[in-house]
């Protein structure tokens, strides 16, 4: 899947990550608190299924829908993209900007010690 993925698909998207298949009423129930009418979320299921993201089922008179691609996937495409788009294509300049801002927790930072710990081996 090439095209990219809107905020609002995104979290359709994290729904059916969580559980599916769903039709567009089960989805529509898990995003109550966005606000968004069952129209809406049709149309957003109908965006994705578009691009690829989701895949179909007919049962009966509804329609089932899942995820046709997988969110690490998705994720890594997005990331790749704002790294590219904010930062020339580097990872650095992205974790000095967050650390300059006082983003990185403890935990974090760990983390990230630990990883480059992992990738000198």
């Amino acid at each position: 899947m090439s095209e990219r993925i809107s905020e609002a698909e995104w979290q359709v998207m994290e729904v059916l990550w969580h559980t599916s298949p769903l039709t567009a009423q089960d989805v529509a129930a898990r995003l109550v608190e966005t606000g968004w009418s069952l129209p809406t979320v049709k149309t957003l299921l109908s965006r994705l299924a578009a691009k690829g993201a989701l895949a179909t089922t007919e049962d009966g008179r509804r329609y089932l829908y899942e995820p046709a691609v997988e969110r690490a996937a998705v994720a890594a495409g997005e990331s790749r993209r704002l790294v590219d788009r904010l930062f020339g294509g580097r990872a650095t300049p992205l974790v000095a900007h967050l650390a300059e801002r006082g983003e990185l927790s403890p935990a974090d930072i760990a983390e990230l010690e630990a990883l480059i710990r992992e990738l000198k081996q």
